[in-house]
């Protein structure tokens, strides 16, 4: 697969910000929002939210770091939900082969 990461402008990338400011209103959520302009501005919405996230940082350094917390809680949710799958999986797969060591033993 090749790479398909393209470079926006910088005044693309104000632009995109400033149409998100200017209309996220309009929007039931903050993502409907991202999702349609970026269809509009040709770039993907996970990029739109990137813009977006940099911007409201720089424009309220304050606010950096508690966005940067709310993403490090994300990150580590995802983290702590795969591990609970994944002991959930050793678990049963534990008590499969316990069972069925027992039932070798018994013949």
């Amino acid at each position: 697969m090749g790479n398909t990461s393209k470079r926006y402008s910088a005044e693309v990338q104000e632009r995109a910000v400033r149409l998100f400011q200017e209309h996220v209103h309009e929007y039931p959520t903050r993502w409907a929002a991202m999702q349609s302009i970026a269809g509009k501005i040709g770039c993907t919405a996970e990029t739109m939210r990137s813009w977006v996230v940099k911007a409201e940082a720089a424009a309220d350094p304050r606010r950096n770091a508690s966005l940067a917390d709310r993403e490090r809680v994300k990150q580590l949710e995802r983290e702590n939900a795969e591990l609970k799958r994944a002991n959930e999986i050793l678990r049963k797969a534990s008590a499969f082969f316990a069972q069925a060591e027992l039932d070798r033993r018994g013949k």
